[in-house]
């Protein structure tokens, strides 16, 4: 059985007035899946190729794109249901041979390559068409565990950015999806949009020789998948205002706008498929300022399966005082990840400024940058960031932009600024 446990990170304490409450929710789920729930039989997997022209400058892309796809045939579990889309300016099954899904054995696994072996490059790209064939494979099975990988090499231009998001629309819900872009032709936002709204997540992969690792470790990480489709429920009180839900850690993803109403000041946010994992989530409520001394009861916070059961609950409360010590101090969960947020947005600000020329506008937000991937001890975004300025002085935020930066390196950076570090917390004996 998997048990999700939630804690909750939070200053309750608020100055008369107030009116904002903010809290960090800790969801970790654990142990022994419901052998119901995650049979092999549960999950199925659609891997999507990019087979445009552009995938054979040079030909390593596409053959490194089919080494890759092989990888993942073979992660999959036996007896889960799995597909082989390619796409260019259409979408075509490459496996099986008629619209549906096989169980992966290893006869279809040998099938499979055989026929992914057999794919040229050739035509243009769009993506919102290699996204329907892949909802219309998912729709022929009753699996709840529905995973996707979309691999491609340059921009959707043979689809108006219009349709992919009304397709966008359509398809929400229906799978959770992983993008990944090999080279430096394809456009980051463009692949965030899309794994934004399937609740997956989107690197680079700078060399093709790099696939095959991917491709195998997106496959394992699906399957560890346990239970599907849960929601994250928020109840506040009357005349309360729910300002944003967001997930925080392992990744930024904004939940707001995804909510749906399950009950009287009752709403759902979708989480997707969940593993032996842990994820941080920041909630932010406004309510109606009360007396010093009150105590209210500013959000109930569950977890909720697919069927309606609680897997686990958390409250969020608001106490007013006019005790400054405890009404001024930071939480320091909510503090650092707020400082996250900011990371991820003068990262895109400040390459965006990069690109457009805006010499003053870029070197302020990079360095804004910089200083926050010190003060939160996020190595690995300071690694990236000095790949594209010069830093002089990481604490104060002090730095030089680069006269000539790889396309690999910002892009790099700008794939991974939503990926997010986990504050240090104290252990009880602390």
């Amino acid at each position: 059985m998997t048990d999700f446990q939630i804690e909750v990170y939070q200053n309750e304490y608020l100055p008369q007035g107030a009116a904002e409450v903010n809290a960090i929710v800790t969801v970790t789920a654990s142990g022994n899946a419901t052998p119901a729930v995650t049979s092999d039989a549960q999950a199925a997997e659609v891997i999507i190729i990019d087979t445009s022209g552009s995938m054979q400058h040079p030909p390593t892309k596409l053959a490194a794109a089919k080494v890759a796809t092989n990888a993942a045939i073979d992660a999959l579990r036996d007896g889960v249901n799995f597909a082989v889309v390619s796409g260019s300016e259409r979408a075509d099954l490459v496996y099986p041979p008629r619209l549906g899904m096989r169980p992966a054995t290893a006869l279809s696994r040998e099938e499979a390559k055989r026929a992914v072996s057999a794919l040229r490059a050739d035509g243009g790209t769009a993506m919102g068409e290699w996204l329907l064939l892949a909802r219309e494979l998912f729709a022929t099975q009753q699996n709840p565990l529905r995973h996707a990988i979309l691999l491609t090499d340059g921009q959707n231009v043979h689809e108006r950015p219009k349709k992919l998001e009304r397709i966008l629309e359509t398809v929400t819900g229906s799978f959770v999806c992983d993008c990944r872009g090999v080279g430096t032709d394809w456009e980051v936002k463009e692949l965030r949009k899309i794994s934004t709204a399937l609740l997956g997540t989107v690197d680079i992969v700078a060399e093709p020789s790099g696939l095959e690792a991917d491709f195998r470790a997106m496959t394992s990480n699906a399957m560890g998948k346990e239970i599907a489709d849960v929601a994250l429920r928020l109840w506040t009180p009357q005349g309360a205002t729910v300002k944003f839900v967001k997930q925080v850690e392992p990744t930024l993803t904004d939940l707001t706008g995804r909510r749906v109403e399950s009950a009287p000041r009752s709403g759902d946010y979708p989480t997707g498929a969940w593993g032996s994992e842990s994820r941080d989530y920041h909630v932010c409520i406004q309510v109606n300022p009360a007396n010093i001394g009150d105590k209210m009861l500013a959000g109930r916070v569950s977890l909720v399966s697919p069927t309606g059961d609680v897997l686990g609950k958390g409250q969020i409360l608001a106490v007013w005082t006019d005790d400054t010590a405890l009404s001024t101090k930071i939480n320091p969960e909510v503090a650092h990840y707020t400082g996250q947020a900011e990371l991820a947005s003068v990262i895109e600000e400040g390459l965006d400024a990069q690109r457009a020329g805006q010499i003053e506008t870029a070197t302020a937000k990079l360095g804004r940058a910089v200083k926050l991937a010190h003060e939160s001890g996020h190595e690995d975004t300071a690694k990236l960031l000095a790949k594209v300025v010069d830093v002089v002085d990481p604490a104060h935020g002090t730095i030089r932009l680069k006269r000539e930066v790889a396309a690999v390196d910002a892009m790099t950076l700008e794939s991974r600024s939503q990926v997010t570090k986990r504050v240090g917390r104290k252990s009880e004996e602390d």
